[in-house]
Protein backbone atom coordinates (compact mmCIF):
# COMPACT_ATOMS: atom_id res chain seq x y z
CA UNK A 1 0.00 0.00 0.00
CA UNK A 2 2.58 2.25 1.12
CA UNK A 3 4.66 1.91 -2.12
CA UNK A 4 1.33 1.96 -4.20
CA UNK A 5 1.00 5.44 -3.04
CA UNK A 6 4.61 6.48 -3.37
CA UNK A 7 4.59 5.67 -7.19
CA UNK A 8 1.21 7.33 -7.69
CA UNK A 9 2.86 10.58 -6.13
CA UNK A 10 6.03 10.06 -8.20
CA UNK A 11 4.21 9.85 -11.16
CA UNK A 12 2.48 12.76 -10.69
CA UNK A 13 5.73 14.42 -10.13
CA UNK A 14 7.00 13.15 -13.41
CA UNK A 15 4.13 14.77 -15.16
CA UNK A 16 4.86 17.86 -13.37
CA UNK A 17 8.21 18.72 -14.13
CA UNK A 18 7.16 17.08 -18.21
CA UNK A 19 4.83 19.90 -18.21
CA UNK A 20 7.10 22.26 -16.88
CA UNK A 21 9.89 21.45 -19.73
CA UNK A 22 7.17 21.96 -21.80
CA UNK A 23 6.22 25.03 -20.76
CA UNK A 24 10.11 26.42 -20.74
CA UNK A 25 10.58 25.04 -24.49
CA UNK A 26 7.33 26.88 -25.84
CA UNK A 27 7.96 29.82 -24.52
CA UNK A 28 11.87 30.14 -25.73
CA UNK A 29 10.49 28.89 -29.39
CA UNK A 30 7.52 31.66 -28.89
CA UNK A 31 9.68 34.43 -28.59
CA UNK A 32 11.75 33.46 -31.12
CA UNK A 33 9.18 32.59 -33.76
CA UNK A 34 7.10 35.46 -32.80
CA UNK A 35 9.71 38.26 -31.54
CA UNK A 36 12.56 37.00 -33.70
CA UNK A 37 15.16 37.49 -30.51
CA UNK A 38 17.99 35.33 -30.26
CA UNK A 39 18.07 31.82 -28.32
CA UNK A 40 20.06 33.24 -25.53
CA UNK A 41 17.29 36.14 -25.03
CA UNK A 42 14.41 33.99 -25.57
CA UNK A 43 15.61 31.98 -23.20
CA UNK A 44 15.90 34.94 -20.69
CA UNK A 45 12.20 36.50 -21.52
CA UNK A 46 10.96 32.66 -20.60
CA UNK A 47 12.58 32.61 -17.19
CA UNK A 48 11.54 35.93 -16.41
CA UNK A 49 8.11 35.69 -17.22
CA UNK A 50 7.58 32.35 -16.09
CA UNK A 51 9.34 33.53 -12.74
CA UNK A 52 8.35 37.06 -12.76
CA UNK A 53 11.08 38.41 -10.75
CA UNK A 54 10.49 42.19 -12.58
CA UNK A 55 13.84 42.18 -14.93
CA UNK A 56 13.26 44.74 -18.19
CA UNK A 57 12.64 43.33 -21.34
CA UNK A 58 15.46 43.24 -23.61
CA UNK A 59 13.29 45.32 -26.27
CA UNK A 60 10.14 46.59 -27.28
CA UNK A 61 7.30 43.87 -27.53
CA UNK A 62 4.83 43.94 -30.49
CA UNK A 63 1.40 43.03 -30.15
CA UNK A 64 1.43 39.46 -31.11
CA UNK A 65 4.67 38.91 -28.53
CA UNK A 66 2.57 40.50 -25.72
CA UNK A 67 -0.17 38.30 -26.43
CA UNK A 68 1.96 35.27 -26.26
CA UNK A 69 2.84 36.46 -23.07
CA UNK A 70 -0.25 36.99 -21.17
CA UNK A 71 -1.25 33.07 -22.33
CA UNK A 72 2.36 32.08 -20.92
CA UNK A 73 2.08 33.62 -17.83
CA UNK A 74 -1.45 32.34 -17.16
CA UNK A 75 -0.22 28.61 -18.42
CA UNK A 76 2.92 29.24 -15.88
CA UNK A 77 0.76 29.98 -12.67
CA UNK A 78 -1.50 26.83 -13.64
CA UNK A 79 1.15 24.38 -14.06
CA UNK A 80 4.16 25.97 -11.30
CA UNK A 81 0.98 25.75 -9.13
CA UNK A 82 -0.08 22.28 -9.85
CA UNK A 83 4.12 21.56 -9.64
CA UNK A 84 4.17 23.03 -6.20
CA UNK A 85 0.66 21.26 -4.69
CA UNK A 86 2.37 18.19 -6.39
CA UNK A 87 5.62 18.23 -4.37
CA UNK A 88 4.21 19.54 -1.06
CA UNK A 89 1.32 16.46 -0.97
CA UNK A 90 4.47 14.27 -1.28
CA UNK A 91 6.54 15.77 1.14
CA UNK A 92 3.90 15.59 3.29
CA UNK A 93 2.16 11.97 2.66
CA UNK A 94 6.24 10.70 2.73
CA UNK A 95 6.37 12.14 6.67
CA UNK A 96 2.91 10.69 7.16
CA UNK A 97 4.21 7.59 5.84
CA UNK A 98 7.06 7.29 7.69
CA UNK A 99 5.29 8.27 10.82
CA UNK A 100 2.66 5.71 10.34
CA UNK A 101 5.40 2.69 10.13
CA UNK A 102 6.94 4.34 13.28
CA UNK A 103 3.52 3.87 15.08
CA UNK A 104 2.70 0.35 13.76
CA UNK A 105 6.53 -1.00 14.86
CA UNK A 106 5.83 0.70 18.39
CA UNK A 107 2.87 -1.30 19.06
CA UNK A 108 4.51 -4.08 17.84
CA UNK A 109 7.18 -3.26 20.88
CA UNK A 110 4.93 -2.53 23.49
CA UNK A 111 2.98 -6.08 23.46
CA UNK A 112 6.39 -7.86 23.49
CA UNK A 113 7.66 -9.01 27.01
CA UNK A 114 10.83 -11.17 28.34
CA UNK A 115 12.35 -10.35 24.96
CA UNK A 116 16.40 -9.37 23.62
CA UNK A 117 17.20 -6.11 23.09
CA UNK A 118 20.02 -5.50 20.42
CA UNK A 119 21.63 -2.28 20.63
CA UNK A 120 23.82 -1.50 16.99
CA UNK A 121 23.16 -3.58 14.19
CA UNK A 122 26.38 -4.21 12.44
CA UNK A 123 28.84 -7.19 11.74
CA UNK A 124 27.78 -8.28 15.49
CA UNK A 125 24.02 -7.49 15.93
CA UNK A 126 22.99 -8.92 12.78
CA UNK A 127 24.90 -11.86 13.66
CA UNK A 128 23.31 -11.98 17.16
CA UNK A 129 19.69 -11.45 15.24
CA UNK A 130 20.66 -14.22 12.64
CA UNK A 131 21.10 -16.32 15.40
CA UNK A 132 18.61 -15.53 17.47
CA UNK A 133 16.15 -15.37 14.52
CA UNK A 134 16.82 -19.24 14.00
CA UNK A 135 15.59 -20.14 17.34
CA UNK A 136 12.56 -18.25 16.86
CA UNK A 137 13.14 -15.70 20.03
CA UNK A 138 11.47 -12.04 19.91
CA UNK A 139 13.98 -9.07 19.89
CA UNK A 140 14.26 -5.43 19.26
CA UNK A 141 17.40 -4.07 17.04
CA UNK A 142 18.40 -0.11 17.99
CA UNK A 143 20.12 1.76 15.62
CA UNK A 144 20.66 5.57 15.01
CA UNK A 145 21.28 4.25 11.30
CA UNK A 146 17.79 4.03 9.18
CA UNK A 147 19.37 2.98 6.62
CA UNK A 148 20.24 -0.31 7.56
CA UNK A 149 16.65 -0.83 8.36
CA UNK A 150 15.18 -0.27 5.04
CA UNK A 151 14.77 -3.62 3.35
CA UNK A 152 13.91 -5.00 7.06
CA UNK A 153 10.19 -3.72 7.47
CA UNK A 154 8.96 -7.63 6.35
CA UNK A 155 11.36 -9.09 8.81
CA UNK A 156 10.37 -11.34 11.52
CA UNK A 157 12.18 -8.71 14.32
CA UNK A 158 10.81 -5.38 15.26
CA UNK A 159 13.08 -1.91 15.39
CA UNK A 160 13.52 1.39 16.60
CA UNK A 161 15.81 4.23 14.99
CA UNK A 162 17.63 6.16 17.51
CA UNK A 163 20.68 6.43 19.58
CA UNK A 164 20.40 3.41 22.28
CA UNK A 165 22.66 6.28 24.79
CA UNK A 166 19.56 7.32 25.38
CA UNK A 167 17.17 6.15 28.20
CA UNK A 168 14.00 7.43 25.46
CA UNK A 169 15.09 5.28 23.13
CA UNK A 170 15.76 1.84 25.57
CA UNK A 171 12.20 2.76 26.62
CA UNK A 172 10.97 2.92 23.63
CA UNK A 173 12.41 -0.47 22.95
CA UNK A 174 10.91 -1.99 25.83
CA UNK A 175 13.54 -2.15 27.93
CA UNK A 176 11.35 -2.51 31.50
CA UNK A 177 10.16 -5.74 29.99
CA UNK A 178 12.78 -7.20 28.66
CA UNK A 179 14.71 -9.98 29.40
CA UNK A 180 18.14 -9.67 27.81
CA UNK A 181 20.20 -7.02 26.53
CA UNK A 182 22.91 -7.60 23.82
CA UNK A 183 25.09 -4.18 23.18
CA UNK A 184 27.40 -4.72 20.71
CA UNK A 185 28.06 -0.93 19.28
CA UNK A 186 31.66 -0.39 17.79
CA UNK A 187 32.69 1.88 20.38
CA UNK A 188 33.51 0.43 23.76
CA UNK A 189 33.17 4.26 25.63
CA UNK A 190 29.45 3.96 24.04
CA UNK A 191 28.84 0.33 25.22
CA UNK A 192 29.77 1.25 28.79
CA UNK A 193 27.36 4.03 28.69
CA UNK A 194 24.66 1.86 27.55
CA UNK A 195 25.37 -0.90 30.17
CA UNK A 196 25.48 1.88 32.94
CA UNK A 197 21.94 3.21 31.24
CA UNK A 198 20.33 -0.23 30.85
CA UNK A 199 21.20 -1.53 34.51
CA UNK A 200 19.59 1.68 36.10
CA UNK A 201 16.33 1.26 33.94
CA UNK A 202 15.91 -2.23 34.55
CA UNK A 203 18.50 -3.88 37.38
CA UNK A 204 17.49 -7.31 36.76
CA UNK A 205 18.12 -7.77 32.89
CA UNK A 206 20.89 -9.84 31.66
CA UNK A 207 23.28 -7.48 29.89
CA UNK A 208 25.84 -9.07 27.35
CA UNK A 209 28.29 -6.73 25.52
CA UNK A 210 30.87 -6.35 23.30
CA UNK A 211 34.45 -5.09 23.92
CA UNK A 212 37.14 -4.06 21.40
CA UNK A 213 39.72 -3.51 24.24
CA UNK A 214 40.79 -5.79 26.84
CA UNK A 215 41.39 -3.05 28.59
CA UNK A 216 37.46 -2.04 28.33
CA UNK A 217 36.67 -5.76 30.09
CA UNK A 218 36.72 -4.44 33.34
CA UNK A 219 34.59 -1.71 33.28
CA UNK A 220 31.69 -3.05 31.12
CA UNK A 221 31.84 -5.36 34.11
CA UNK A 222 32.10 -2.33 36.91
CA UNK A 223 28.98 -1.10 34.73
CA UNK A 224 26.78 -3.77 35.08
CA UNK A 225 27.36 -6.15 32.26
CA UNK A 226 26.87 -9.85 33.29
CA UNK A 227 29.14 -11.02 29.78
CA UNK A 228 31.42 -9.21 28.11
CA UNK A 229 32.35 -11.14 25.00
CA UNK A 230 35.68 -9.76 22.79
CA UNK A 231 35.73 -10.89 19.59
CA UNK A 232 39.07 -10.57 18.34
CA UNK A 233 40.40 -12.60 21.80
CA UNK A 234 37.64 -15.70 20.61
CA UNK A 235 38.90 -15.24 17.09
CA UNK A 236 42.43 -15.81 17.87
CA UNK A 237 42.08 -18.56 20.19
CA UNK A 238 39.54 -20.29 17.73
CA UNK A 239 42.21 -20.41 14.55
CA UNK A 240 44.70 -21.08 17.39
CA UNK A 241 42.83 -24.08 18.34
CA UNK A 242 42.43 -25.35 15.09
CA UNK A 243 46.30 -25.85 14.93
CA UNK A 244 46.48 -27.48 18.84
CA UNK A 245 42.98 -29.68 18.63
CA UNK A 246 41.89 -29.33 14.76
CA UNK A 247 39.54 -32.60 15.00
CA UNK A 248 38.42 -31.60 18.65
CA UNK A 249 37.37 -28.06 17.16
CA UNK A 250 35.67 -29.40 14.25
CA UNK A 251 33.18 -32.04 16.10
CA UNK A 252 32.32 -28.88 18.48
CA UNK A 253 31.65 -26.82 15.56
CA UNK A 254 28.89 -29.56 13.92
CA UNK A 255 27.19 -29.45 17.26
CA UNK A 256 24.56 -26.98 16.68
CA UNK A 257 22.95 -24.54 19.50
CA UNK A 258 20.25 -22.87 17.91
CA UNK A 259 18.15 -23.64 14.73
CA UNK A 260 14.81 -24.79 13.99
CA UNK A 261 15.55 -29.03 13.69
CA UNK A 262 19.20 -29.31 14.20
CA UNK A 263 20.02 -28.69 17.57
CA UNK A 264 21.93 -30.46 19.49
CA UNK A 265 22.77 -28.83 22.83
CA UNK A 266 20.48 -27.35 24.97
CA UNK A 267 19.98 -25.53 28.02
CA UNK A 268 16.76 -26.36 29.99
CA UNK A 269 15.56 -25.31 33.32
CA UNK A 270 14.50 -28.15 35.94
CA UNK A 271 11.14 -27.10 36.89
CA UNK A 272 10.31 -27.76 33.15
CA UNK A 273 11.51 -31.23 33.87
CA UNK A 274 9.93 -31.89 37.05
CA UNK A 275 7.78 -31.00 40.11
CA UNK A 276 10.86 -29.53 42.11
CA UNK A 277 8.31 -29.74 45.29
CA UNK A 278 10.05 -33.09 45.19
CA UNK A 279 13.64 -33.17 44.75
CA UNK A 280 15.25 -35.47 41.72
CA UNK A 281 17.97 -36.43 41.21
CA UNK A 282 19.68 -36.95 37.25
CA UNK A 283 19.44 -40.74 37.81
CA UNK A 284 15.72 -40.58 38.72
CA UNK A 285 14.66 -38.56 35.75
CA UNK A 286 16.43 -40.94 33.60
CA UNK A 287 16.22 -39.02 30.06
CA UNK A 288 19.03 -41.46 28.61
CA UNK A 289 16.34 -43.57 28.86
CA UNK A 290 13.66 -41.75 27.71
CA UNK A 291 14.97 -39.70 25.00
CA UNK A 292 18.16 -40.71 24.55
CA UNK A 293 19.69 -37.44 25.37
CA UNK A 294 23.08 -37.25 27.38
CA UNK A 295 23.29 -34.86 30.40
CA UNK A 296 27.09 -33.32 30.35
CA UNK A 297 26.60 -30.36 32.64
CA UNK A 298 24.80 -29.05 35.40
CA UNK A 299 24.56 -25.52 36.36
CA UNK A 300 23.21 -24.74 39.90
CA UNK A 301 20.85 -21.82 41.34
CA UNK A 302 23.94 -19.62 42.30
CA UNK A 303 25.49 -20.00 38.48
CA UNK A 304 28.26 -22.25 39.37
CA UNK A 305 28.81 -24.67 36.38
CA UNK A 306 29.51 -28.25 37.33
CA UNK A 307 30.77 -30.80 33.84
CA UNK A 308 29.20 -34.37 33.73
CA UNK A 309 27.47 -34.39 36.83
CA UNK A 310 27.25 -37.35 39.11
CA UNK A 311 23.99 -39.33 38.37
CA UNK A 312 23.20 -38.44 42.07
CA UNK A 313 23.08 -34.99 41.81
CA UNK A 314 20.37 -33.23 42.99
CA UNK A 315 17.94 -30.70 40.91
CA UNK A 316 17.10 -27.67 42.97
CA UNK A 317 15.11 -24.77 42.56
CA UNK A 318 16.85 -22.44 39.95
CA UNK A 319 18.97 -25.21 38.89
CA UNK A 320 19.31 -26.06 34.76
CA UNK A 321 20.72 -28.76 33.17
CA UNK A 322 22.56 -29.18 30.05
CA UNK A 323 22.09 -31.93 27.69
CA UNK A 324 23.37 -33.72 24.03
CA UNK A 325 21.84 -35.55 21.50
CA UNK A 326 20.96 -35.98 18.30
CA UNK A 327 18.08 -33.54 16.70
CA UNK A 328 16.01 -36.52 16.71
CA UNK A 329 16.68 -36.80 20.58
CA UNK A 330 16.64 -33.51 21.29
CA UNK A 331 13.42 -32.94 19.34
CA UNK A 332 11.53 -35.82 21.31
CA UNK A 333 12.87 -34.04 24.75
CA UNK A 334 11.37 -31.04 23.66
CA UNK A 335 7.95 -32.76 22.55
CA UNK A 336 7.96 -35.18 25.74
CA UNK A 337 8.27 -32.48 28.53
CA UNK A 338 6.32 -29.61 26.27
CA UNK A 339 9.54 -27.21 25.98
CA UNK A 340 9.35 -24.29 23.71
CA UNK A 341 12.49 -23.78 21.30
Amino acid sequence: MTKQILKIFKSRINTAIFLLLILVLCGVVGFKVISGLSWTDSIYMTVITITPVGYTDVEALDHQAKIFIIGLILASAIILGYALKVISEYIISKNDIKESKQKKMQKKINVLSEHIIICGYGRNGKQAAKKLLSHQRKFVVIDKDETVFQNCENKDFAFTIGDANEDEVLIRAGINNAACLICALPNDSENVFVVLSARQINPKIHIISRASEESSYSKLKLAGANNVILPDRIGGNHMASLVVVPDLLEFIDNLSIVGEQTINIEEIAVEKLCDTSKQKTILELDLRKKTGCNVIGYKDENGNYLINPEASQKLVIGSKIIVLGRSEQIQTLNSMFNIEI
